[in-house]
């Protein structure tokens, strides 16, 4: 499953970024294309010598970008919560598995762990998690990439929702400037290297190394190594 977005992208520059998170569908989806990027985006991280941190699946898409990377001798990491392995592990785990308490601790857990984030097609968890990583950036609680593989223009809606929401005053057009989006991983990654954040968050970084986030039981220091 591979064509001319090249398995190896053809002699990228080493990386600014030791692990990326990838945020992704259990399932495969019906478009191959989708299959195929996640491939791609795996051997991408290889080739820049980035490790993964990933939702810890071993099925869909999350199964495959993490058995690429995890071939092509790079850490992965997956963290999943207990109650969601008997339903997205199947056969063999993939690298090191860490299982957490529940959703909100996998995802500080990921954050935590991430220089960079990156989301494939996928359903509500994968949107939900975008947006949460977006709206941290937001805030102020980190200042890390975050990019949006717009496979076919799988994301083109709600790139267009973004668009809207500035247009009528809901988002400012630095906070657009968040997320970074193309069509192919190689584009992508390349876009993200070279990302300089453009907003500023609305509250100071001292105050969120002290305040609590509501719900994650974690502060700005847990997420921002």
């Amino acid at each position: 499953m591979e064509n001319s977005e090249s398995k190896h992208g053809g002699g990228a520059k080493p990386s600014r970024f030791k692990r990326v998170c990838v945020f992704c569908g259990s399932s495969p989806g019906k478009n191959p294309s989708y299959q195929l990027a996640a491939i791609q985006l795996g051997h991408q991280l290889v080739e820049r010598c980035i490790d993964l941190v990933y939702g810890g699946g071993s099925i869909g898409l999350m199964g495959l970008v993490s058995q690429v990377v995890f071939d092509g001798g790079r850490h992965v990491l997956g963290v999943i919560p207990r109650t969601l392995m008997p339903r997205e592990i199947t056969g063999e785990t993939i690298g090191e598995v860490r299982p957490v308490c529940g959703m909100h601790q996998r995802k500080a857990e990921m954050a935590r762990h991430a220089d960079a984030f990156i989301a494939l097609p996928g359903g509500y968890g994968t949107l939900e998690e975008l947006l949460e990583v977006i709206t941290w950036a937001q805030l102020g609680i980190h200042d890390k990439p975050v990019g949006l593989l717009n496979v076919e223009g799988y994301y083109n809606s709600l790139l267009s929702f973004l668009d809207k929401a500035v247009d009528e005053g809901f988002v400012s057009p630095s906070a657009r400037h968040i997320i970074v989006s193309a069509p192919t991983p190689h584009e992508l990654m390349s876009k993200l290297e070279e990302y300089v954040p453009e907003h500023s968050g609305v509250a100071s970084k001292q105050c969120w190394e002290k305040e609590q986030q509501a719900g994650y039981y974690c502060t700005k220091s847990d997420i921002v190594r």
